[in-house]
């Protein structure tokens, strides 16, 4: 009963930048990865938006530790 409760917050809870920054580089990285058989150009190019993404969510991380 508690879990159902914990799970129906989480619904409604806003997602942190990072936390959003997270689901947009696993998102990058798997289409990199099913584009790398058929397009590596166009592989490259999104494993590249990845890595500045996954650059910034460090960033960010370190300056949330800092505090």
């Amino acid at each position: 009963m508690l879990i159902e409760k914990i799970e129906m917050i989480s619904l409604f809870r806003k997602k942190s930048r990072v936390e959003k920054l997270k689901d947009r580089y696993t998102f990058l990285m798997k289409r990199s990865f099913e584009l790398s058989l058929k397009d590596t150009e166009k592989s490259e190019k999104i494993h590249r938006q990845a890595d500045k993404i996954f650059q910034e969510i460090q960033y960010l991380s370190l300056q949330h530790s800092d505090k």
